[in-house]
């Protein structure tokens, strides 16, 4: 009788001529079941693996009808079977046959596992009741629940389900079973669970054993951002994107790094990283609105301005919102405003743009104060002296519309408002313009009593005898 080593030397027989002289392989495969290996299941089984990874579809299915005769009820031929199925992307096949493997012995520990992972992504649910399953058997071994949470975490995670992955790569991660792709895949997963302290920590664990790490450096970087440890992040950032070789860069990579400069006030080194991440994916319009914010830290309005524009263009018909068209002249504003940086005339006709496009936020919006207020800001801005009193009817509308809310938390927008039209009509320097004016500043200290530009102007309205 043949003992196990030698039907062993003979199935890696067959292994190696199956590809150069398969008939060859079968002849000997037919010749080693002869006899009493007819009934030996471990041998036909080796065989049928074989035939199932070189991808022999016949062969491999007359030797599953050989196991069978040997021993129909054997759970490890119904394990064999689904994994062929597998083989043939036939998922419900697959999963049906380990059921069966597990109702021939609920103790077929790898039925349980191979059913979860072939159900991952098509049956999340059912994948994740086979492993409690299986948790629930009498005696399980403890590698075995070990390796249910693995599969649990995998199951999980491919779902998107990342505080529940992260707790079943928990109960796992210390133990010999996990590779080094669990532990970034946990790292990962408490990454997207916004658990950025306890991602940044698996990360620099991860780092210790191997520095090099794309996937560690990555998340590491990640984690520091999210974090605003900027200092830390910066010195990572260095490492993966110069130090690092065959990096495959993401979009992510470069709208984190963008963001790292962005926070530290390199603007312009800023932009050229937003710049390559919307190279990478023009859909992701967001994008150009960081940009055109990056350029207007860096005090260039213009490219602010036309690259805002690109963005309001980009945007779909049903999101593009007075918002935008608010943003956009607040950008004008900046503009029109900056006596350092931008000369005269350059600010009129920002000033210009600013005060058309809050128009155009007033039609949209009747109802809102937004727009009259900071229209009459702009007008303000092109009035600098107030004398012609260009904000007046805007802040007096602001006021109508802020009166009616009758609610304390405007009392600031209030002041602003009835400061400016204190101003103007003491400017006037009217008698009936000044008692006016007194009124305002009255206002004002209705609210605040303590207002000290309201006392100043009540003061000096005193000290020219009106």
């Amino acid at each position: 009788a043949q003992t196990e080593s030698d039907w062993k030397a003979g199935v890696s027989q067959v292994k190696e001529m199956i590809k150069s002289n398969p008939e060859g392989a079968w002849d000997l495969t037919e010749d080693l079941i002869k006899g009493k290996n007819k009934k030996n299941v471990d041998l036909i089984l080796a065989l049928t693996q074989v035939y199932l990874e070189a991808e022999k579809t016949e062969e491999t299915t007359e030797l599953i009808e050989k196991a069978k005769k040997a021993d129909k009820k054997d759970p490890r031929i119904s394990l064999m079977e689904g994994d062929i199925a597998l083989a043939k992307k036939d998922v419900g096949t697959a999963c049906q046959m380990y059921e069966q493997a597990i109702y021939f012995d609920p103790n077929c520990y790898e039925a349980y596992l191979k059913y979860a992972r072939a159900y991952k992504s098509a049956s999340p649910t059912m994948a994740v009741d086979k492993l409690n399953q299986l948790k629930q058997v009498a005696g399980v071994p403890q590698d075995i629940l070990l390796q249910a949470d693995k599969a649990l975490a995998e199951v999980h995670y491919s779902n998107n389900k990342f505080a529940e992955a992260a707790k079943a790569y928990e109960s796992f991660i210390h133990t010999d079973i996990a590779t080094e792709n669990d532990i970034l895949s946990y790292a990962f997963a408490l990454f997207m669970a916004h658990d950025f302290e306890a991602s940044y920590e698996i990360a620099s664990k991860g780092l210790q054993q191997n520095a090099e790490s794309t996937g560690f450096n990555r998340l590491a970087m990640y984690n520091l951002i999210d974090l605003k440890r900027y200092d830390e992040a910066k010195g990572i950032a260095d490492v993966f994107f110069n130090q690092l070789k065959d990096v495959n860069y993401s979009g992510l990579d470069y709208r984190y790094y963008g963001a790292l400069l962005n926070a530290t006030k390199d603007y312009a080194g800023a932009i050229t990283q937003f710049e390559k991440a919307y190279e990478l994916d023009t859909t992701a319009i967001e994008l150009l609105q960081q940009i055109s914010e990056a350029y207007n830290n860096n005090g260039n309005y213009d490219k602010g301005i036309e690259t805002y524009k690109k963005y309001c263009d980009a945007l779909p018909a049903e999101e593009k919102s007075a918002d935008n068209i608010f943003t956009l002249a607040g950008m004008y504003y900046d503009q029109g405003t900056d006596t350092v940086n931008v000369a005269l005339e350059q600010r009129q006709i920002a000033l210009q743009e600013a005060d058309t496009l809050y128009a155009q936020v007033c039609a949209l919006a009747p109802d809102s104060y937004t727009g009259y207020f900071y229209r009459g800001h702009t007008r303000s801005a092109m009035d600098p002296e107030t004398t012609q009193g260009l904000a007046k009817p805007y802040y007096e509308k602001v006021v109508e519309l802020v009166l009616a809310k009758n609610d304390p938390r405007y009392n600031r927008i209030l002041i602003t408002c009835y400061s400016y039209l204190g101003y103007y009509y003491m400017l006037q320097a009217k008698p009936e313009d000044y008692a006016i004016s007194k009124e305002y500043w009255n206002k004002i200290l209705g609210i605040d009593p303590n207002n000290a530009l309201a006392k100043t102007a009540l003061q000096g309205i005193e000290d020219m005898g009106q």
